[in-house]
């Protein structure tokens, strides 16, 4: 019996071969720790500095400069293989970041004007300052002609920095997690804006009109209440191909599609209840009918229908592509961009470092940002335009800062539409390694010295006793 029990409810995936038990359930866990991801893009940055730099250097560049051609009819690709993850596969990333928005814009923190005010006001700052000590610095250094990178340092990103946070544990409130997490949001859509405006090439209206009529179809097909994704696949494959050759980069049209995406399921949860009570009261009907095993199957099929409509399409694909955007996608984005090569150069590592756009990023990122977001902080709670969250001092907001100086993935995506020099995007990369290197440290220790919400709460609480005797 008890076997009997096993073959029904459990799964491959949950039995107890080595294949599953040792390798499959291990990796399914560490990619649900929010850290992870960061340490893979990590390595995967690791291994494209190590790989440029090897002696087998040449294959390291051939392999992404590598053109693919395909011919589909309506659309036709002819990229490099580095063109083909920047344009195509991070059009994916852009859609999970476009699905986080519109959680965040409809159900999360930013749902309101009051709870956004102070994140969006600090990322404000947080992207402002840094672009300002930029221009100033490659102005100053004579590199005038390298000015267009001044949205590099203006990045934050998301999976390094709320990663950090939470190797930090209780050490930092949960208010001041979500204040980070609702700031990198803000900082994502200033970068997407960005991007959409200062970063498009000569556009091709035609393309971009047909663009549109395309999220128009999508628009009109959600109001008429289809929900199949074999609908909603091809005409987003259709719509990122007719942005492409807009000149508007294909992100903007992974992130027009995320923030299309209903965040309400199709059934609330008692329209769920009811209709699956209905499903279960026929359930000991149809055991007792002539046909009863196709009678149960189609009322399996039907319960889970019913399922499926009750969680939003939103939860369901950002379940789903997730673990692919964070595992897959900007790690492949990491490999194929963060290759710079330090040996073979006329100058040193240090003149690198020491060149104005290096410097220009790194100090943008490791000081701007930390700067830039506490004093626009500062003002916010100043003049009251929001308050700082639960057991979260200014102290934090300044360690919270240093790590949005981590900007590594969104940066990197910025320098190669910045820059058509190789030296200047190869010393534009050296100081985003740099500038988030140190932050990502800095802002760990300095965060890591700081008294814990509890024990703030305790020294509070012994003050006021003491000050009652």
């Amino acid at each position: 019996m008890v076997q009997n029990q096993y073959s029904v409810h459990s799964t491959w995936l949950d039995s107890n071969r080595p294949l599953p038990r040792r390798f499959i359930r291990p990796v399914l866990e560490y990619t649900r720790i929010e850290a992870s991801g960061g340490i893979v893009l990590l390595v995967a940055a690791a291994i494209a500095v190590i790989w440029a730099n090897s002696p087998w250097y040449e294959s390291y560049f051939d392999l992404f400069n590598h053109h693919v051609s395909l011919d589909l009819g309506l659309v036709h690709i002819d990229e490099s293989i580095k063109h083909l993850i920047n344009d195509g596969l991070m059009a994916v990333f852009f859609f999970v970041v476009g699905l986080e928005i519109k959680r965040e814009l409809v159900v999360g923190e930013l749902n309101s004007v009051k709870k956004a005010a102070l994140p969006a006001m600090a990322a404000l700052g947080g992207m402002i300052v840094p672009a300002g000590i930029y221009v100033t610095i490659v102005l100053v250094g004579g590199a005038s002609e390298a000015t267009h990178g001044w949205g590099i340092p203006m990045a934050t990103d998301i999976a390094f920095s709320v990663g950090i946070v939470a190797l930090l544990g209780s050490r930092v409130s949960m208010g001041a997690k979500l204040f980070l997490l609702a700031l990198a949001i803000v900082d994502d859509i200033g970068a997407i804006i960005v991007i959409a405006v200062f970063y498009t090439d000569d556009l091709n209206w035609w393309y971009l009109l047909g663009g549109v009529v395309g999220l128009l179809a999508i628009y009109v097909a959600r109001r008429a209440g289809i929900w199949s994704l074999l609908f909603y696949v091809p005409v987003a494959f259709v719509v990122w191909e007719l942005f492409l050759e807009s000149g508007v980069h294909a992100t903007i049209a992974g992130v027009s599609l995320g923030l299309m995406t209903p965040v309400r399921p199709k059934y609330t949860n008692e329209e769920f209840r009811e209709k699956a009570v209905a499903v279960l009261d026929r359930w000991d009907t149809n055991r007792a009918s002539p046909d009863a095993e196709t009678r149960l199957d189609n009322d399996a099929l039907e319960l889970a229908a019913v399922a499926k409509a009750s969680v939003s399409p939103l939860e369901r694909l950002e379940h789903a592509l997730h673990p692919w955007s964070s595992f897959v996608v900007v790690p492949l984005f990491a490999l194929a961009n963060a290759g710079v090569r330090f040996i073979g150069h006329d100058e040193t590592l240090i003149q690198q470092i020491l060149s104005p756009v290096a410097l220009g990023v790194a100090v943008g990122l490791l000081v701007g940002k930390p700067v830039g977001i506490t004093i626009a902080t500062w003002l916010g709670v100043r003049f009251n335009i929001g308050e700082l969250p639960r057991r979260t001092t200014m102290k934090t907001i300044m360690g919270l800062g240093t790590l949005a100086g981590v900007g590594f993935t969104v940066s990197l995506f910025v320098t190669e539409l910045a820059f058509s020099s190789p030296i200047l995007a190869d010393e534009a990369k050296l100081g985003i390694f740099v500038g988030s290197g140190l932050a990502a440290v800095l802002g760990y220790m300095f965060l890591r010295s700081l008294r814990t919400p509890q024990e703030q709460y305790d020294d509070a609480l012994e003050a006021l006793s003491k000050g009652n005797t």
